[in-house]
């Protein structure tokens, strides 16, 4: 699915990339206390360091801020995680490692998450589908870490299953951010990767001569 255009009247590539970055910044902060409807865009701009006319320079509506904000999370998530998926050996701990790394990930990108959580049902119909297929393609590379695992005779999972557990990894590791309000009392965030790592393969079948007790 190809990229959503967003509009500007700046031709200066680099000045749009450096401009739309503080826009994000200010309005994940914005989003975050105040929601994106209650938002402004006079406000982001306030946030983003310059004036309600140099912003609408750089997009034409609200909804391409949001637009914005949610392709960088992505991105971010993705380029982040990638090089600790590209290192899966496909072993039982390369799993477990991969699914601690992108948690820290989670945890660091907080309000990032948040924000991406209570607003994604705010983009435009043009733009939803895009930013959803990207959540489905990180889902896709925990696929592949627990396909190696398979492949290696380490674990006994149907397509099905190796999917179905691949979404459980990736909303696990969003729900530390999303229901931080009662988690974080609970668990520290290497708490909650233990557990949460045990719980979600605890069903899973092992061949002959792999070990539960790795992923505690």
């Amino acid at each position: 699915m190809d990229k959503r255009e967003v509009l500007a009247s700046v031709k200066d590539e680099r000045l749009v990339e450096k401009r739309r970055t503080q826009m994000i910044k200010g309005a994940v902060t914005l989003f975050k206390e105040k929601g994106f409807h209650r938002t402004t865009t006079r406000e982001i701009a306030k946030a983003s360091g310059f004036s309600i006319g140099t912003l609408y320079e750089y997009i034409r509506t609200k909804e391409d801020i949001l637009y914005l904000v949610c392709d960088f999370i992505y991105d971010e998530v993705q380029e982040k995680l990638q090089k600790e998926i590209d290192q899966s050996d496909g072993t039982l701990d390369s799993l477990k490692m991969t699914i601690a790394y992108f948690y820290k990930v989670m945890d660091d990108m907080q309000d990032e998450v948040l924000v991406m959580y209570q607003e994604v049902k705010a983009l435009t119909k043009d733009a939803l589908p895009y930013v959803l297929n990207k959540e489905i393609r990180m889902v896709g590379m925990f696929e592949r870490v627990i396909t190696k695992c398979v492949e290696n005779g380490e674990l006994l999972l149907t397509e099905k299953q190796i999917s179905l557990l691949s979404h459980n990894i990736f909303v696990q590791g969003q729900m530390w951010s999303f229901r931080r309000w009662a988690l974080h009392k609970e668990y520290t965030l290497q708490e909650y990767i233990d557990v949460q790592t045990q719980l979600l393969i605890q069903n899973v079948s092992f061949q002959k001569g792999a070990d539960i007790k790795s992923f505690r």
